[in-house]
């Protein structure tokens, strides 16, 4: 194992010529950030915040993190206004744009580096008012805490999880963001460890100290807050992806749980169904969290319907198209059903089972294990056909979140083998992959 980890080490820890490169960058960044900053009284000051400041940062996925920090007074307001214009104003050359997480934040490119310019409260410990406000003192914690050789632990976690498509706290992902990984390091000490812990992971374990109890698979304790649970943002299927890839890299290490590889799909995609449309434009965080309920909650109702939906997933295109994907078991059932009833022991709910199945039965009987059944023509026996009318016809009852209702209502539904789009065709892909790296007894 040691062996395959300093190779792996090799591709993870900057070179001394790309850190001096980034270096100028940041010096640059700071040093226009803070001339229009120090044009208002509301800002405190600024400062280098996220895994560039903690040392912590892979070669190819260094952002800057620039934090404009404001009095706590500051209006909402003047707050989300002014971090726009100081953003706008100190990148302007490099063609800066909007991103929003929970406040609209500045992002520009600068030779190959991404630059965010991003608005917090200046505040005490613990007493937020807007997530932003944290970062710096997450940032000052793994500081102080982590060892050098720790930071490259942590590079080497987070490429393990990159290369598991499970690395990144927003929504569209649901993984383990740069900080989880940092505080797992953090408690454990070492990669090694790390994947061990995971790798015998009991349900609702707690990693950290907290006297707040919490319902999730995992529970991973902010060291800077002990009532927040960081494990809340992570997916049960990404947290399940975890467990197997460390278990299978500690049955046999390789390099390959370091680097983003193929996987093998040995279904194609002709299940699966593809309902887009168009949306305006939005918060990322937004769009992501309404399309995700929507795919979940018209899968229930497709399940209800009789159509086995395997596996679901969203996906979003540059063009402001939506797209919700479907893996059914299969598009089309058969014209007829089997409704199975009570045992015959139980008169009342026997009663109750004939009288409400009667006039719509074809045939009833009693099979092998005393069981009522009724034969019946099944209502719905196209998929495709299905969605398209609860669309149309029944949206008010379809669980789509009532944010899409007048979006979703303009939508083509078609099947992923026959979809167009990048976007599209990636996600139906990963539907229909199997990851034999992680999914493997070897």
């Amino acid at each position: 194992m040691n062996h395959i980890l300093k190779q792996a080490e090799k591709y993870v820890i900057p070179s001394e010529k790309l850190q001096k490169q980034k270096d100028v960058i940041v010096e640059q960044s700071v040093r226009l950030v803070q001339k229009e900053a120090s044009k208002y009284s509301q800002v405190t000051g600024i400062e280098i915040v996220g895994s560039y400041a903690k040392g912590t940062w892979l070669p190819k996925r260094a952002d800057i993190d620039v934090f404009v920090k404001f009095h706590s007074d500051t209006p909402e307001k003047e707050f989300v206004d002014i971090g726009k214009k100081i953003g706008f104003a100190a990148l302007h050359q490099f063609k800066p744009y909007v991103r929003y997480a929970e406040h609209p934040f500045v992002e520009a490119q600068i030779r190959d580096t991404k630059v965010n310019v991003v608005p917090c409260y200046d505040v005490q410990e613990g007493a937020w008012k807007s997530s932003a406000d944290r970062s710096p003192f997450h940032t000052k914690f793994m500081i102080k805490s982590l060892t050098g050789t720790m930071k490259n632990e942590v590079r080497l976690l987070k490429a393990f999880l990159k290369a598991d498509d499970i690395y990144g706290a927003e929504i569209a992902k649901q993984g383990f963001s740069g900080y989880v990984a940092e505080v797992l390091v953090l408690n454990f000490g070492s990669l090694e460890n790390v994947l061990k812990e995971i790798a015998q992971l009991k349900a609702g374990q707690v990693i950290g100290k907290t006297t707040k109890q919490f319902d999730t698979k995992i529970v991973i304790i902010d060291p800077i807050d002990e009532n927040r649970n960081l494990g809340a943002a992570i997916s049960n299927e990404n947290i399940g992806r975890f467990v197997l890839a460390a278990r299978a890299f500690l049955r046999k290490p390789a390099l390959s749980f370091f680097t983003i590889k193929k996987k093998s799909a040995k279904l194609d995609t002709k299940n699966v169904l593809v309902l887009s449309f168009r949306y305006k434009p939005r918060s990322p965080d937004i769009i992501w969290g309404q399309i995700k309920r929507a795919a979940t909650s018209l899968a229930t109702q497709m399940n209800q319907a009789g159509f086995s939906v395997l596996k679901r997933s969203a996906t979003i295109s540059e063009n402001n198209v939506a797209s919700l994907l479907f893996l059914l078991q299969s598009k089309k059932l058969d014209d007829l059903q089997t409704r199975l009833g009570p045992e015959f022991f139980v008169a009342d709910h026997v009663e109750k089972f004939i009288a409400a199945n009667k006039k719509k039965s074809l045939a009833m009987w009693i099979n092998d294990d005393g069981k009522v059944c009724s034969l019946q023509k099944r209502q719905n026996v196209d998929a495709q056909k299905f969605l398209k009318f609860l669309i149309q016809y029944n949206i008010e009852k379809s669980g789509v979140p009532a944010g899409l209702k007048s979006e979703i209502k303009k939508f083509k539904i078609t099947t992923a083998s026959a979809a167009k789009g990048k976007s599209i065709k990636e996600a139906a892909r990963k539907l229909v992959s199997t990851d034999e790296t992680i999914f493997s007894s070897k």
